[in-house]
């Protein structure tokens, strides 16, 4: 009896023609071109928008997206999609102050505990996903309900400013003195160091892409794609979790409302850089990309005709962007460039693995 070759499984084991070749290459250059024109356009029309301190900015905005982008990547790779996500977060800050503030825990207690229960919660999302064969939409939606309900019961709808020390420091310390680099940067560095090598080296990385490419041939091969999925959903939970922790340190409070942008920011933050909605495209460096694209976008329009002066196309000045529209302004942007993404996307195989 003859088992079948592993090759088969991979499109890309097949010879790649110059069409096929070119396309790819035009998907990897697309969020490039991006960030460039934008950092060209925004560098312009700010005299500040080049200033060290002012890119430092940028990444400061985007460490929490970051944080989550990293999960996301993961869950986005396997076909799935995670919407609990911006209620993990708001109940993960208002849990570790109860916990500190009303209970009396200490660290690393709270820590801890915090970041196990956003991970049990990302489990149970993934279970129910592949054991109950319930769509992961609707199974996080209803973890989105929970953790947030759970959030306003917990802190009966009212600001909690006692924070562990802890808490602080992971979103408000930084390392090397009054100057240096925050911590929540680093820690957003971390996560997408780490995703990046288990994506890219290990095993469980591979089976990751498998799955999102083609669950039925990846269990074929032998893989358990019920197991890859709940982890990368449970992966989700815990940087939800760390994300959590991290906001509630930089607002210096936990609030139980959810900020329902950090879903979509994140989501279209992971997509905008190239990987793909379908699963088995992508991965953590074109969620670098689009994190610098969105980082950019935002930072740049607020920055945009505050201290431009000189004149420029025949112009003396620039009009600060309206604050009402720069909601509207981003997502016209984000849609034109998710759309040439697609594009160029094409009709190509979704599968990385070979």
């Amino acid at each position: 009896m003859t088992t079948a070759q592993p090759e088969a499984l991979s499109p890309r084991s097949r010879p790649e023609t110059t069409a096929q070749a070119r396309g790819r290459l035009l998907r990897t250059l697309a969020p490039l071109w991006t960030l460039l024109a934008l950092g060209g356009f925004f560098a312009i029309v700010s005299d500040s928008f080049l200033n060290p301190i002012n890119l430092n900015n940028i990444l400061v905005q985007v460490s929490t997206l970051a944080i989550l982008g990293t999960g996301m990547t993961f869950v986005l790779l396997t076909g799935e999609i995670d919407l609990s996500i911006a209620a993990l977060v708001t109940w993960i800050g208002v849990l570790s102050a109860h916990f500190f503030a009303n209970l009396g825990v200490g660290e690393p207690w709270v820590t801890l505990s915090a970041l196990v229960v956003s991970t049990f919660m990302g489990l149970i999302s993934g279970i129910a996903t592949t054991r109950l064969r319930i769509p992961s939409f609707m199974a996080t939606l209803a973890m989105s309900l929970i953790a947030s309900g759970l959030a306003i019961w917990i802190s009966q709808g009212r600001i909690v400013f006692e924070l562990s020390p802890w808490v602080q420091y992971l979103g408000s310390g930084r390392i090397g003195g009054q100057n240096g680099i925050r911590v929540m940067t680093v820690l957003a560095a971390l996560c997408l160091l780490i995703a990046f090598l288990v994506l890219r080296y290990t095993r469980f990385g591979r089976y990751v892409y498998m799955t999102g490419a083609n669950k039925s041939a990846a269990r074929l091969a032998g893989v358990n794609t019920d197991n890859i999925v709940i982890a990368c959903l449970a992966i989700s939970g815990f940087t939800a979790g760390l994300a959590g922790l991290v906001l509630t340190g930089r607002l210096a409070s936990a609030q139980p409302q959810v900020i329902n942008s950090l879903l979509i920011d994140t989501i279209g933050a992971v997509v905008l850089g190239g990987t793909s909605l379908a699963g088995g495209r992508g991965g953590v460096l074109q969620t670098i990309m689009g994190l610098l694209i969105y980082g950019t976008l935002r930072n740049g329009l607020d920055n945009i005709g505050r201290d431009f002066d000189p004149p420029f196309l025949g112009l003396t000045s620039v009009e600060p962007i309206n604050q009402f529209a720069k909601d509207f302004i981003t997502g016209v942007v984000l849609l034109f460039a998710l759309v040439v993404n697609v594009l160029l996307a094409g009709r190509s195989s979704r599968d990385k693995t070979g």
